[in-house]
Parts: structure tokens; sequence; C-alpha cells
């Protein structure tokens, strides 16, 4: 964050006592079978699902040691204990340069057991594929059905289905020597192994071996260290440049500079036809130096991890190379670990000496703690690892369901020592924390209607949304609405639009032009880097989604604070609700002026409404100052100007900066240390198109546990969050959302859609394996019969069509589900329930 005005720095995170990393306790390992591989290395007792090694963390003193091509497995390198997320890097190779010249020096190594003469060996590996896309598989040596299929109460959850073979490499001579001539890596005794090998000894030989798919469920533990080589891709924008001539092409850019330009490569990781992994463009490199580290779940069948090469250019990225590590091999849980070709799709080298030096280790999620016996739970929780924002101690949460509860409208529940729990209103409780704000009061929202009125159910009259905020903002109070532009409303000369969502972000916008009141419309932003068609895609199809009203409220001693609502917030039309869900007996009363059902038709005011159900809450502690954060990174991506926009009004200097205000509190005071407080860790998905402040070195974004996309960064923290909850769920997992589309790789058809989020196959595999441990386990989902809009509309016909194919993959698993049962007559022990309300 930026200072002044800005909103002032990011606020710190937790003293030291409350950061990562944790110790963690381990499984015991379990006795190995005879015929079973070695049990692979213990894992962290939680998954992280993000790119977190901080290129400035201790790493281990050099070790003399030869780099050598390799397929074979190291030793089991085992995550050190004093580190969640992070390895140390291996020693360095004997290359002809130091690929750490300054970021390493020299440290205590903490994993003493790990023996650096281990020899590497060839093994017989497959081909690599023709294309980046997945390797053609043979039969499937255990795909999900069959693994389901063939379970047993028995059977280890450790070890591969029965009659699976498990990957022992065979050892066998180097094939090729990597000498020095005509290399920079300076061979010295280097061995060079291709991945894969054909028949007759030929190392790309025409034909290939299929490779068999296993299922990967648990994590992969990713290094991604430099690449040798590289061949220039850059040599048709050269030739233009030489074309122009040099006068011009300086004035370009560097880019066009015929003394640096050539391959700006970057890797992306590849498991079935999900890209897991991707690492940061390095400009104007044959020799990039990445030293990224990727701690990834998966829940993928597959036949390898591939490794894709490329070149970010202008013109479009282009194939460098690929390096394809064949799943199977990954079962035993050796990290492997090497120097390998890149290769073209015909499985020719891409350029002599090209190679890319990467280290790989699966850790299957039956060595994760957490799976077995749940999160840690307590005041020693450590929250989920590897996210944007820490876990905060010290907070008050009250729970909210729907906008509104009536007194008596649900049964009471009853807490420790005779109390009662109270149902929060939340409708009511916002309302009243926007009178009593006396700094600032930021909206954001997907839709806000000036027009609603919070409160209903009581006599007196009163004040609608906006009016309200007019006055606060007369009051002297800081009133700032940041709210999605739908790009199909529009008010241009006159002419208005409505626009095909109904948010009325036009109208929100002309009632406060005259007030002190800022109204910011946000549209959805691909970013500059993006092709024209890609902006105008993402500006059309995709939304602003985030919901919350942030509040100063009072701390005592004369003091404030800041307070948060967050969850299905959109104060607009139709919202307000209450568990009973009226279709018709509040139409003349709480609906009068709120009628509100854009999903079927032809109706008017006569009925029915439709009834709106959401889930919200409020957080009164540290946690709030990381929602005020999130405010303050959007508006300020908000509100930078661009082209023409520069003439316009500017709104960079609205936020208030709190920490020069004595009479806020700071994040540190608001703690409290009640026994009865929450730990509150904040989540979202959002990107750099959409927030300001993310570190513009890329190697600072993988330490604030961000993903690296294609020119953009990434924050997917909730979705680390929802795969950490599912596999430490140990009795019942309930999930609301409005949509319910993901694990595309596994699906029947449309693989390549890219909803590849983990969720559907995470919720069917724990189902799956407590079948296998005899435990009752129940999953929930509820979703709308369709989401909110015309049912045929082309926008819900797509979101309903995707939402079929994952059906279909239930279906599969679901059909499986019930032989294991049915064989097992335990029909009562598992449940899986798909509401369609």
């Amino acid at each position: 964050m930026e200072g002044g005005n800005h909103g002032g720095q990011g606020y710190p995170y937790p003293p030291q006592q409350y950061q990562y990393p944790y110790q963690y306790q381990y499984l015991p390992p379990s006795q190995p079978q005879p015929s079973s591989a070695p049990a692979p290395a213990p894992a962290s007792a939680y998954l992280a699902p993000s790119p977190s090694f901080p290129v400035y963390s201790p790493a281990p003193p050099p070790q003399q040691q030869q780099y050598t091509h390799h397929s074979g497995p190291l030793q089991p390198y085992p995550p050190p204990a004093h580190t969640l997320h992070a390895y140390p890097p291996p020693p360095p190779s004997t290359y002809g340069y130091d690929p750490y010249p300054s970021a390493y020096p020299s440290y205590p190594s903490p994993s003493p057991s790990i023996s650096p003469s281990s020899s590497f060996h060839q093994h017989p590996a497959a081909m690599p594929p023709e294309s980046p896309a997945p390797s053609a598989p043979s039969t499937p040596s255990y795909p999900i059905a069959d693994v389901l299929a063939n379970m047993r109460l028995s059977d280890r959850l450790d070890y591969p289905p029965a009659g699976v073979p498990v990957p022992s490499p065979n050892v066998l001579p180097p094939s090729k020597s990597f000498s020095g001539g005509g290399s920079s890596h300076g061979g010295g005794g280097m061995q060079m192994v291709p991945y894969g090998s054909a028949g007759a000894g030929s190392q790309h030989g025409s034909v290939r071996p299929s490779l068999k798919v296993v299922l990967l469920h648990g994590s992969l533990d990713i290094w991604v260290h430099d690449a040798r080589n590289l061949p220039n891709k850059d040599m048709f924008s050269k030739r233009v440049g030489d074309l122009l001539g040099p006068r011009i092409t300086g004035a370009v850019g560097s880019k066009m500079s015929s003394a640096s330009m050539t391959s700006d490569p970057y890797v992306t990781i590849l498991v079935s036809y999900a890209t897991i992994a991707r690492t940061y463009v390095v400009p104007n490199n044959e020799n990039p130096v990445w030293t990224q580290n990727f701690i990834v779940p998966v829940g993928h069948e597959t036949a390898d991890v591939q490794f894709v090469v490329k070149d970010n250019d202008v013109f479009g990225a282009q194939l460098i190379g690929t390096v394809a590590i064949p799943a199977e091999r990954l079962l035993s849980g050796d990290r492997i670990d090497g120097v390998y070709d890149l290769l073209e799709p015909n499985g020719k080298p891409c350029a002599q000496g090209a190679v890319l030096r990467l280290s790989i280790q699966y850790i299957p999620v039956a060595h994760l703690t957490m799976y077995h016996h749940g999160v840690i739970a307590g005041p020693d929780s450590p929250g989920v690892p590897n996210t944007y924002f820490p876990l905060r101690r010290g907070n008050k949460v009250t729970l909210y369901q729907d906008a509104h509860v009536p007194d008596g409208c649900l049964p009471d529940i009853w807490l420790d020592h005779g109390i009662r729990y109270q149902h929060g209103q939340c409708w009511h409780d916002i309302y009243n924390a926007i009178c009593q704000a006396q700094k600032l009061i930021y909206i954001v929202g997907w839709s806000v209607f000036h027009t609603i009125h919070l409160v209903r159910d009581g006599t007196q009259n009163t004040w609608s949304l906006g009016d309200l905020l007019k006055d606060k903002s007369r009051q002297g109070v800081r009133v700032l609405l940041l709210v999605w532009d739908d790009p199909t409303s529009r008010s241009i000369l006159g002419i208005k639009t409505d626009g095909f969502m109904g948010t009325r972000d036009e109208e929100t916008r002309r009632f406060f032009k005259h007030s002190s009141v800022q109204v910011l419309l946000c549209p959805r932003s691909a970013g500059k880097r993006h092709s024209w068609v890609k902006q105008q895609e993402t500006g059309t199809i995709f939304t602003h989604h985030q919901k919350t009203v942030i509040i100063d409220a009072d701390a005592g001693n004369y003091r404030r604070k800041i307070i948060a609502f967050v969850g299905g917030l959109d104060l607009c039309g139709g919202r307000y609700d209450t568990p009973r869900h009226p279709l018709f007996r509040t139409l003349q009363t709480f609906h009068k002026e709120d009628y509100y059902n854009p999903n079927f038709a032809p109706v008017d005011a006569r009925g029915p409404r439709e009834p709106w159900h959401d889930l919200h809450s409020k957080i009164d502690g540290p946690a709030a100052y990381d929602v005020l954060q999130n405010f303050q990174e959007r508006w300020l991506k908000a509100s930078k100007r661009h082209g023409i926009k520069k003439l316009a009004k500017s709104y960079d200097d609205a936020l208030l900066s709190i920490e020069r205000i004595p009479d806020i509190i700071s994040i540190n005071d608001a703690m409290d240390n009640d026994q009865e407080s929450w730990h509150v860790q904040v989540f979202r998905s959002i990107d750099s198109n959409s927030a300001k402040g993310f570190p513009k070195d890329p190697r600072e974004a993988t330490r604030k546990n961000l993903i690296c996309g294609k020119n953009v960064l990434i924050d997917m923290s909730i979705h680390t969050a929802y795969i950490n909850a599912i596999r430490g769920a140990q009795h019942f997992i309930y999930i609301e959302n409005q949509y319910f589309i993901g694990s595309s790789f596994n699906w029947d058809s449309n693989k390549d859609i890219g909803a590849n989020n983990l969720i559907p196959i995470e919720i069917a595999l724990k189902i799956a394996n407590k079948i296998k441990a005899n435990e009752r386990f129940s999953a929930y989902i509820v979703i709308p019969m369709w989401p909110e809009g015309n049912p045929t509309g082309a926008p819900t016909q797509r979101i309903l069509y995707w939402q079929v194919r994952l059906t279909c993959l239930l279906c599969v698993l679901f059909n499986v589900f019930i032989k294991i049962i049915s064989s097992l007559f335990i029909w009562h022990s598992y449940m899986f329930v798909l509401l369609t309300l």
C-alpha cells in the first residue's frame, strides 16, 4: 500500500509467535507391506497450495556436488522441521555459472541427513508427449472409478490398490555424456539423460510408449530452478527491428533493441488438462534463473506432470520446449531432482544444450495429519497457511442469516452456562452502525440501491440508504461507494440504458452526484497487457462480486475502531428477506416498494416475489483491518485514471489515512483477549488487475503467497481455504453457493474449459476415503435450481451446462459408491445430498 492519503502502509502481520512456520505433528509411519513402495516422506500437517518460498530465507551452505542428468528418484527428501512450506534449494551444480550469486549466504544446514553423494540414474521412461497437452495414456493403472470400485475396508490409505504396479525404476547406465564441448555448462563428468527413451537405445525415436494414468491426491512440492541455452524465439522481432533501423527501434524500447532482444521465458506446470503453477517471466534471457517453489494441491488423474517452457512475446506465447515427468514415478514419494532436455513436440531437443533444472516430490494426502484428525482447534490454531492475510486473534464475530431474523422466527439455541444464542439482525445492525459512524463509511457492492430501507419492521419511519449516507457525509463522515460498473448500463448524452443485470449503477451515481458521497463505478478489467479481445470478454462476462461494509465504531475511552460486515451484502432491491421467505403476504407491507423477481415472465407486483437467502457476519477486531486493506487496495486500483479519464475528477485522495487519525486505534490495539474471542482469517479471490499494492518483484509476490498468472498476480486464498477445510473435514461438509462448478479436468467432456478448482473432486475423494475407513460422513451442497436471471438466457444456460458436466462426473463416482455400499450393507453411513432450491 502507498503512504500519504492513499491509505497508508499495509497493516502489520501479527507478532512473531503468530506467524509461520509452525511445528506440526506427523502421523506415525505405518508398517510397510512387503511388496509396497517405500513410504513417502512425511509432509506438513497443513497443505500449502501456493508458491511461498522467500528468496531471502536462510539456505544451507553450498556443497560441492555434481548435478547429473537423471530420471530416477533420489533418497527421500523430507521437509525440514523448522518450516511449513519451504525447502532449502539443492546445493549448486557444477555449472559454469553460479545460479545463486548472492541470495543464499552460508547457514547451517537444517537437513543433515540429506546425502549429497546420491547417484543419479536413467530410468527407461516414455518419450515426452508430442505437444504440451497431456499424454495419451494407455489403460489407466488406477483411475478414480477403478480406485473406488476396488476399495476394501481393509485397504490401507497409504498404498495404491491391489494389482497396481508400484513404480520401481530400473537402473540403466547413462546413455549420453554431457561434456563441455560447445556448452556453457562446463560438464565435468555431467551425464545427460533426457526424459524418456525409445527402442533400440535411441533417445529420440519415433515410437513413444504409453504412460499409465494414476491418481495423484495430495500435494506436489515443486522447485523450478533455472534453464540453460534456450533458443532465441524473438528473431522475427529482431528482423523487424533491423528493417526499421536502430533509431526507430531505440525509440520503441529495449524490447526492440538488438543488444538485448531474445526470449522472455517462463514455465507453466500442467497436470492432466489443468495448469497448476506458473513461474514469472524473465525478460530477454536465454539462461533464466527462477528459483521458485510451488507446493500445489492435486487431485488429478494424469499420466505425467509437464513443465512447459514458453516465450512470452507481444505476438503471443511461443513454445520453447517441454519436460514431462511420468506420474507413476512420483507415487513412491521420493524426490526427483535433475536437469532435463527441453524437447519439442517431435521429441527432439529444442536447441543444443537446452535444459531445465527442476525437482519434484509427491506428498500423498494420507500423510497430512489433519486429513485424519481435522484442523487444529483452540488457541494454538495456526489458521490456513500460505495465504495473503494471516490468522488474526482476538476478534468478536456476529453471525447472520438472511437480511433480517424477526424475534422468535428461529428455534432457540442454548450455549454453555445456560446462555441463549441471540440471532443477529444484519440490516438492523448495519443501519445502527452507519448512524453511529463518525469517521468513515466504506461500502463495496455488486449493486447498491439508494432507495432501499434497511429497517422495515418498526413503527418509526427510517431513512432510505441514500438519504442516510448523504446525511452522514454532511456531518463530516467520509462516505465512499465502490460499485461494479455494469458495461451494459450507460447514461450518455441523456440516453439511458438500464443494463442487462439491472444493477442500477448509473442511477446510484446520479443520485449522489452533487453530494459529498463519492461513488466509484468499477468495471472488471483484464489488464492492459492482455489482448483487446480478452479485455472485452472479461469486462462483459465477469463482475466484481465482493460485498463489504466498513465503518468506524465506538472503542471506549473516546476512541474509535474499525468494524466490517462481510458476506452476501447486496444493499439493493429484492435482498430483504427473513428465514420464512414469504412469496405473497408481504407484497403490501415489507416489500411494497421492493418487489423483485427476474426469474419468471410475465409477472407483476401481484407476485410471487423471489425469495432470497444469504449468510453474513460482522467482524469486530484485528481482522476487520484486513477487510479495510482490501477496500483500500481496490479503491486505489479503480481510481487510477487512464487516457482521457485523466481529465476527470480524481479519487486518489479520497481514502482516509487512518494511521494519521489518533482517535482510531491500530490493528494491534484492536485485539480482544477475552476467552470468548474468535480467530478470524480473511480470504478472497482477486488479481492485480483489481487491487493495487501487489509487489512488482515476482519474488516478493511469491513471499506474499500470490500466484503468478499470465501477466497478472493472483490471490486465490479462498480456494486454498476450501481445500484445507474439505481435507480436514471428519464428519460432514455443508456448502451453500449460487454456483457449483469445478474439477473440469476430470469431466467426461469439455475438460479444457479452465474450471480447474479442486473442490468437487476433493469432496468425492473425501467420501471415498471415508467409505474405505468405514466412517460415517455426509456432504450437503445447496445451490439454486438455476442462477438468478432468465433461465433461458445464454449466460444462465451456459452455467447450467457446466453444472450438468460436473453432475455427470459425480454420477459416475456415486454409482461406484453405491456398489461399494451395497456390498457392505452400510447404506445409513454415507450421504451426499445435492439440493437445488
